[in-house]
C-alpha cells in the first residue's frame, strides 16, 4: 500500500485519467473529490462490497438454475419405460 501525506488543495493522480482531490479536512473526516472516467466505477467500500455480494448470490442461483434445467432436460430425453 502506498501511503501519501495531502493537505487541503492537493491532488493524487492515478495514471493519466483519475485525480484524486482534498477538498477539506474537518477534525477526523476528509472530503476528498474523484474525477475519473465515466468507463471506471467508482464506490464506497461498504456500496462496492454489498454489489460483490449481490453478484456472488446472482451467480450462484444462475448455476442453481443451470443445473435444475440440465437435470429436466436428462430427464425429458430419457427413455420412459
Amino acid at each position: 500500500m502506498l501511503v501519501l501525506t495531502r493537505k487541503s488543495n492537493q491532488s493524487i493522480m492515478i495514471g493519466d485519467e483519475i485525480e484524486i482531490s482534498i477538498l477539506a479536512i474537518m477534525g477526523e473526516k476528509v472530503r476528498i473529490g474523484i474525477q475519473a472516467p465515466r468507463s471506471v466505477p467508482v464506490f464506497r467500500k461498504e456500496v462496492y462490497l454489498e454489489i460483490q455480494a449481490e453478484r456472488d448470490a446472482e451467480a450462484d442461483n444462475s448455476e442453481v438454475t443451470q443445473a435444475v434445467n440440465e437435470a429436466l432436460d436428462a430427464l425429458q430425453s430419457s427413455p420412459q419405460s
